[in-house]
């Protein structure tokens, strides 16, 4: 079925015709079937080729809605992990900015056309949170039982800064790209204004 609805055989099939046309004005004689039979071989041979059709990728917003659900399955682990009051906290701030970031509307409209920005906010939700957490519970326990090391809190806390400084830097990034986005709409008002 494929080959009846194919570029070659269309274009055999035109060229066949106009073989069966030349046959009833007289044209072709008696040898009309190896006419019609060849124009429809030399119609199928210079026909273009079949193009494979185009991958079919997922659309931006929806890999951000995956990582919106990723990311409620991860705050639904973080509720259940006792921190210290300090890394709480600054877990809290890093879970409230990515929430921000997240959040349906023109905030993740901006960052569904940042293919980098999805992909660190993706390891974020998915690596480097989860990691931080569950190697600071694991550590924890074991300091337990050796104590006199350095405090694992230390490392969880500097790894959350780290990963909240990251999604700032996202953050800033998108609210630069929206003002260049202003002042290009700027300009061309102003010189829309002053060629009409």
């Amino acid at each position: 079925m494929a080959y009846v609805e194919s570029r070659k055989n269309l274009a055999g099939s035109a060229c066949g015709i106009a073989g069966l046309v030349l046959t009833f004005t007289g044209l072709a004689g008696a040898y009309w079937p190896v006419v019609v039979v060849g124009l429809y071989g030399a119609g199928a041979l210079i026909a273009p080729p079949e193009r494979p059709a185009a991958p079919d990728f997922s659309d931006p917003s929806s890999q951000l809605e995956a990582l919106r659900a990723d990311f409620q399955t991860l705050r639904a682990y973080l509720d259940e992990v006792e921190l210290p009051p300090a890394a709480s906290g600054r877990l809290t701030e890093l879970t409230e900015l990515l929430d921000g970031l997240l959040a349906p509307g023109w905030v993740s409209k901006a960052l569904a056309t940042d293919p980098e920005g999805i992909h660190a906010l993706s390891r974020a939700v998915h690596q480097d949170i989860p990691e931080s957490v569950d190697t600071f519970v694991r550590t924890r326990w074991w300091t337990r039982i050796a104590p006199g090391t350095e405090p694992p809190e230390r490392h969880l806390e500097r790894q959350l800064e780290l990963l909240h400084r990251e999604a700032e830097e996202l953050a800033a990034g998108l609210r630069e790209a929206e003002a260049r986005r202003q002042q290009t709409h700027t300009r061309y008002l102003e010189d829309r204004g002053r060629n009409g």
